[in-house]
């Protein structure tokens, strides 16, 4: 416990799935959190379930006046923060002869886009020593069906972690990729997988999978909590996957 005492800790898309797990982690583990999500209501419920000294932002992180307004929010509250989780993405999955432009566009303002100027609109808010969270996905390495654009998303921002890792080291601050494997998470249903057949795709799913199952959120939060805390003290430019090892497979 502890961890992370008196640390202050912004996540984007914190309002549900592994962002909110994360959130919640940090929380337990002494920090403040601020959560940015496109949802104002479930924003509002995530800060609600935070307690005390959590706070919310509404804003797309795809919007770049978003990044400015937290900017405006973490000056006015705490002057500063440590934790950097840019969490925040979106997927659609279509075969490359049908994406459309718009498709395209819309995942690289929110997966890349957005990850770049987030962390550039937060560097001078960091304090030395502090941590940036990047979320990827074995997609980047593992070629899955009708992924080509989000994977393209991805593999952009494992490069600028590699790139930032060095750019930031002589501030201390640390910059690690996390890659989540499949996690049972609201984005399922999202990305078309209907409650009827949630039992069939997760045992599908699970089959290819050689730890045999989904990924749980509070799994993906304990290795954001390990990236965010000095339990990761001599640790930078990584891409730590929490695949329960579909990428081997």
């Amino acid at each position: 416990m502890n961890k992370l005492l008196n640390k202050i800790a912004v996540i984007t898309g914190g309002n549900s799935g592994i962002g909110l797990a994360a959130a919640k982690a940090f929380v337990a583990e002494g920090a403040q959190a601020i959560i940015v999500g496109r949802r104002a209501e479930a924003v509002a419920v995530a800060v609600d379930e935070l307690g005390a000294g959590a706070t919310g932002l509404v804003g797309d992180v795809a919007d770049l006046s978003t990044h400015a307004r937290l900017e405006t929010l973490i000056t006015d509250r705490s002057g500063g923060i440590d934790i950097y989780f840019a969490n925040a993405g979106t997927n659609t999955i279509t075969p490359t002869e049908a994406v459309s432009i718009e498709e395209f566009d819309t995942q690289f303002a929110t997966n890349t886009r957005g990850v770049f100027f987030g962390v550039q609109s937060a560097l001078p808010l960091m304090r030395e020593g502090g941590s940036i969270i990047l979320t990827s996905s074995i997609a980047s390495q593992k070629v899955l069906k009708g992924h080509a654009v989000y994977a393209g998303t991805k593999a952009a921002i494992e490069a600028f972690a590699r790139s930032w890792a060095l750019e930031l080291k002589d501030r201390r601050i640390r910059v690690n990729v996390l890659s989540p494997g499949p996690v049972d998470t609201p984005i399922l249903a999202k990305l078309g997988v209907a409650p009827e057949a949630r039992s069939e795709f997760e045992v599908q799913t699970a089959q290819a999978i050689p730890l045999g199952r989904l990924g749980r959120p509070d799994e993906l939060a304990s290795a954001a909590v390990f990236l965010a805390s000095d339990d990761s003290s001599f640790v930078t430019g990584i891409n730590l996957r929490v695949d329960g090892g579909i990428s081997l497979a």
